[in-house]
């Protein structure tokens, strides 16, 4: 796809960049062996930065992180570790990935996206360690694993979208922007009380002597 071709054409690119820097902040490594895999096996074109992720070595690493993240995210308190970790990992990859979209478009496009790509895995990966976190806060572990299967099929319908409707895509991710914007700062303040009740010195109870 050329920037100077129709403006679909750019709302692709544009839904691409996007969409997988807010799929990277979720699930990086089935972002990555999904787009790969659908490129290998000529299901979608992808755009000439994104070639690499067709590479077998590429495919077969994203597929072994896809396994262990897959489970790893399903137990309570190692998907919160899990996300920790992968605060360091999911948003430089979403920023990376947004501007390999645009790769052959000049360093101002790339730069844009990268912007664009990283603010995006940045959202979605705080809410989603947020959320998850204020889950932990509950003994039980079958809400974990239905939060999971649900960021699984979310992901996936978002990888979709990307290329059969981008500006569908395009604009559920202003909705998700929005949503974000509004969650985030409840789901820290519901941490922060979290923290404190945890930190508060418990007064031994007295008894009449």
């Amino acid at each position: 796809m050329d920037l100077a071709g129709l403006p679909l054409d750019f709302a692709g690119l544009l839904a691409l960049a996007a969409g997988l820097g807010w799929a990277s902040g979720l699930r990086l490594y089935t972002t990555l062996f999904v787009i790969g895999l659908a490129g290998k096996l000529g299901w979608v074109v992808l755009p000439g930065g994104l070639r690499l992720l067709e590479h077998p070595w590429v495919l077969g690493a994203a597929a072994v992180m896809l396994l262990l993240e897959f489970f790893a995210d399903k137990i309570p308190l190692l998907d919160s570790v899990w996300d920790t970790v992968h605060t360091f990992v999911r948003i430089p990859a979403g920023a990376a990935l947004a501007a390999m979209v645009f790769g052959g478009q000049g360093l101002e496009w790339q730069t844009a996206m990268a912007m664009l790509g990283g603010t995006l895995a940045a959202g979605t990966h705080f809410t989603k360690a947020g959320t998850r976190a204020m889950i932990n806060a509950s003994p039980e572990p079958f809400t974990n694993i239905a939060a999971s299967f649900g960021e699984d099929v979310v992901v996936l319908t978002g990888l979709w979208l990307m290329f059969a409707h981008p500006l569908l895509m395009l604009a559920v991710l202003v909705l998700l922007v929005v949503l974000i914007i509004w969650l985030l700062p409840i789901l820290w303040r519901s941490i922060a009380g979290v923290v404190r009740g945890l930190s508060l010195p418990r007064t031994p109870a007295k008894f009449p002597g």
